[in-house]
Order: structure tokens, then C-alpha cells, then sequence
């Protein structure tokens, strides 16, 4: 949560000449309400369950037609269902990391659209109970202090160095195909 995904995913998207697309709008998209009103109306269970479907249709509709960049929510990339869903996609994953206060910062500035934002302590037994599986992913990339260019540079740098061979471009949260 405020690491940057949706921003850093679109520039991402952007500078490849890729399509974007965020895992929250799709769940929008699936349930017919706002992400909010799906915690509030229907709780957390469902909206994984609704978090579930919306990747599996992404990852069976999206990237068999073209190379896509995929913004995951905060808590898809730690769902034991949607880990395998995204290792079985065989796709290279980036987690975008910062440190709390940042993210507490970044958060703040979206109050009323983060469900799971509320106070300091609860913010960081979140973040400390995700963390761990975060660091699953492929790559991790520090945004702390970094310019959206800046990070989207280092993305594409990891995924280079890292053997995805994508030469100068290329996701805890960007699912892409070549």
C-alpha cells in the first residue's frame, strides 16, 4: 500500500508502449461497487474471493493477446491462490518497497479509498505481516525518495540484470509477457 504500484505501473506501461492494467479496477469491474464499499458492504473475504477472480481474468484474458503490465493490490501478491496463480503465469513479479513513514505519508493523501489504512500501529502490522511474502517476488525495487522515472529506470535496469532479457525495460506488483 503507496509504494507506488498503479503509478510506477502505468509509467512502466507507458514507456514499453504496453497496455496497463490495475487489479482494482477489474474487482471494480466484477463486483459493480468501489473497492470501500466492497470491505464495508461485503468484507474482506469476498473481496479476496472477487481479488482471485479479477487476476485469473487478467491472466487468462489479457496476457495470452498482448504483453500487459498488472498493478496487484496491496494484499493479492500475499493470497496463497493468487501466488499460484502468478508463478503458474510464469511471469517475472517487482516488489516496490519503501519505508513506513513514506508510506504512511502516501497513504494519508487517499484516507477514504484505502479500507485497510487506519491508524500508524495497524499500518505497520500490515505491512510487517506481508512483508515476508513480498519478498517472494522476482525483484524488489526501493521507492523511497525516488522520482517516478528514477524508479521506473531501475525496474527495467533489475529485470535486464536479473536475466529477463528485456534490455533496458520490462512487477509485488507488475505481472507483464513479452
Amino acid at each position: 500500500m503507496g509504494a507506488g504500484k498503479t503509478t510506477v505501473g502505468a509509467a512502466l506501461a507507458q514507456r514499453l508502449g504496453w497496455p496497463f492494467v490495475d487489479l482494482d479496477n477489474i474487482i471494480v469491474e466484477l463486483a459493480s461497487k468501489s473497492v470501500p464499499d466492497i470491505f464495508s458492504d461485503d468484507g474482506e473475504a469476498v473481496f479476496r474471493d472477487y481479488e482471485t477472480a479479477a487476476l485469473r481474468k487478467i491472466l487468462e484474458q489479457y496476457l495470452p493477446i498482448h504483453s500487459t503490465i498488472i498493478a496487484l493490490g496491496g494484499g493479492a501478491f500475499v493470497q496463497t491462490q493468487n501466488l499460484d496463480l502468478i508463478r503458474d503465469s510464469k511471469q517475472p513479479t517487482v516488489f516496490l518497497d519503501a519505508d513506513l513513514p513514506e508510506l504512511r505519508e502516501r497513504c494519508a493523501e487517499d484516507l477514504g479509498t484505502r479500507p485497510l489504512f487506519r491508524d500508524e500501529n495497524q499500518f505497520r502490522q500490515l505491512y510487517e505481516s506481508r512483508r515476508g511474502g513480498y519478498m517472494k517476488a522476482d525483484l524488489r525495487v526501493d521507492t523511497t525518495g525516488k522520482q517516478v522515472n528514477e524508479i521506473v529506470n531501475e525496474v527495467l535496469s533489475q529485470l535486464d540484470l536479473a536475466g529477463f532479457g528485456f534490455a533496458g525495460f520490462g512487477i509485488t506488483d507488475f505481472g507483464f509477457k513479452r
